[in-house]
């Protein structure tokens, strides 16, 4: 199984590049990672919110595989304690899944065309973090993930 990461929005920052870039690397002790970022709909300042997640939605659905298992972050989705996370990861290994995609929105969130076509929505905390940090956050946390379910000593409960 791989892993892909999809953020909508510029670059990673550079105060959390070399974090979010560690995790990652480690993450692929377990599973092949990568993150893909799309950028944000350029008419930003005359689009309504409910146009520009429509824009984006498109960007990331033509990326998109018809077998991938799509992870959509939304505040309104389901939340998970780490535990519960490395779980759900390794059920989808178990049903052999060939990429499990998690996407972060843009600056509104996603768009419900991307919504419905999501397998899971995952809320990472009824918390609002930034953008930026949201995808660290990600990172880190599928990192532990793959650490329970090596029963590694990173995650210690």
């Amino acid at each position: 199984m791989k892993i892909q990461l999809l953020s909508v929005g510029k670059p990673h920052d550079a105060d959390l590049k070399n974090a979010i870039e560690d995790f990652t690397t480690r993450i692929t002790k377990y599973f092949p990672v990568h993150w893909t970022i799309i950028s944000p709909f350029k008419n930003f300042v005359s689009a309504s919110a409910m146009i520009i997640k429509s824009k984006e939605a498109e960007s990331i659905l033509s990326t998109l595989k018809k077998d991938d298992y799509l992870i959509a972050l939304d505040e309104k989705g389901k939340q998970f304690s780490s535990e519960q996370l490395s779980q759900f990861i390794q059920l989808r290994a178990n049903e052999s899944k060939k990429n499990l995609v998690f996407v972060i929105g843009g600056t509104y969130g996603l768009g419900d065309a991307i919504l419905d076509r999501a397998d899971f929505k995952w809320s990472l905390s009824s918390l609002t973090f930034p953008h930026q940090l949201v995808r660290l956050i990600l990172a880190e946390q599928i990192y532990r993930a793959c650490t329970i379910m090596r029963n590694e000593k990173y995650h210690h409960s």
